[in-house]
């Protein structure tokens, strides 16, 4: 009986952890294969976001690209999700606070970028 009851307690655990991770907002980004960078949310550009927690997840799909998140105004917060020569997927949590962010490609940056707000 107390094996059944702490094996209970062991999913029920499990379950609420899997919850929270899905009710957080998924954000995509995608960078390459040509010299293009996108994020997006539910399939649309992201212009403007709410503050809070994100799942971003980057598909990075050249090596000789990279996908840095950037907080331009408002504070300081600078992130890169991938760097060169890396290839796949990566997912990562980032707190976004109110302000104005920018995702670009290190080495492209003046032809590889796009800007949202948080508020």
């Amino acid at each position: 009986m107390r094996k059944l009851l702490v094996l209970t307690a062991a999913v029920l655990a499990l379950t609420v952890v899997a919850d929270v991770l899905a009710s957080t907002p998924k954000l995509k980004g995608t960078v390459g294969p040509g010299f293009t960078i996108t994020l997006t949310q539910s399939g649309k550009s992201v212009t403007k976001l709410k503050a809070g927690t994100y799942t971003l997840v980057v598909s990075d799909k050249a090596s000789i690209h990279s996908f840095v998140l950037e907080k331009k105004k408002g504070g300081t917060f600078e992130k890169t999700i991938t760097s060169v020569p890396f290839m796949g997927t990566k997912t990562v949590k980032v707190k976004l606070t109110a302000g104005k962010y920018e995702y670009y490609c290190r080495p492209h940056q003046a032809s590889m970028n796009g800007t949202f707000t948080v508020t």
